[in-house]
């Protein structure tokens, strides 16, 4: 049985442990409500350039785009965004086994000789798909690009894949990342980013608007810089969200920690307030046995 300074050891770790959960709770809570206040900023953006892309569409001219073209599926990529830090429950543990149904659904599509490369995001998502060893696939981890890298950082990391879809050594690119509901629930989501099709776009930017437009310069060639503006939106998009699901997670194993926490507290205490009591009992009948010895 442990000693009364053994419980009262333990009911200060404890209890400083609870301290530290409930902080990093609300440091948590600050960043992602920081993240959805920047998805909100970027929503407009996207929908804007979606709108232009619909009125391009719905107007009588011809245009095309190298990022449009479709080629058999031979060689694909696929960007997978986890986090940098630990702390956030089974968050990386999902994205990873949603990435081995997605490599499977890969062979069952494209059939088994396709060529897969997995571009992780992130230091937890790095250290998980090193240990893939599967045929066809290979890892190769984005450089100088993280979960919390900046405007500058992801335009290049899309100019890098944009590129390689260009010269034809991605046949696709997509994306696996969690998608960001709510507080409580996070839903991993894979997004085809090249080449761009109706699929790339969401339900509503690309709807048929009938609105009279004058195009300058030519359709065409407004067609051909646009559509790297979006494929920046959905890409500045995606590592947003993928920072708000990842503090969202983190809120809930803290709050788990937390409740684990107090509920070990309340049973430590009641473990040495009887303890205590027991102690406080046997010294008053050692008290009052000597002094009836005594009479």
């Amino acid at each position: 049985m442990a000693t009364l300074r053994e419980l009262k050891g333990r009911i200060g770790s404890v209890a400083s442990s609870e301290k530290i959960t409930g902080a990093m709770k609300m440091i948590s809570s600050a960043k992602m409500h920081r993240a959805e206040s920047d998805l909100r900023r970027l929503l407009p953006f996207r929908q804007q350039i979606e709108n232009i892309i619909g009125n391009l569409l719905t107007a009588d001219a011809e245009f095309s785009s190298p990022l449009t073209d479709e080629r058999d599926v031979n060689s694909i990529a696929v960007a997978v965004f986890g986090s940098d830090d630990g702390l956030c429950g089974a968050y990386n543990i999902n994205l990873f086994k949603e990435l081995l149904a997605v490599l499977r659904g890969y062979r069952e599509k494209f059939g088994a000789g396709v060529r897969v490369t997995v571009i992780p995001v992130g230091r937890k998502m790095v250290k998980a798909t090193s240990k893939l060893n599967l045929p066809g696939v290979s890892v190769e981890p984005a450089s100088g690009v993280d979960s919390k890298s900046g405007g500058d950082l992801v335009k290049d990391f899309t100019r890098h894949l944009e590129s390689r879809f260009l010269s034809g050594e991605f046949d696709r690119v997509d994306l696996l990342y969690m998608n960001f509901q709510s507080v409580s629930r996070q839903r991993p989501k894979c997004d085809s980013l090249l080449p761009v099709s109706s699929e790339t776009f969401s339900g509503e930017g690309v709807k048929a608007v009938c609105r009279p437009c004058i195009f300058e310069p030519d359709a065409a060639t407004i067609f051909v810089s646009v559509l790297p503006m979006f494929l920046l939106a959905v890409m500045q998009e995606v590592f947003t969200e993928n920072r708000a699901s990842e503090q969202a997670a983190r809120i809930m194993a803290m709050q788990s920690a937390n409740d684990n926490a107090k509920k070990l507290l309340e049973q430590l205490r009641l473990e040495y307030n009887k303890l205590r009591q027991q102690s406080i009992t046997t010294e008053l009948l050692d008290i009052v046995g000597g002094q009836v010895r005594d009479s």
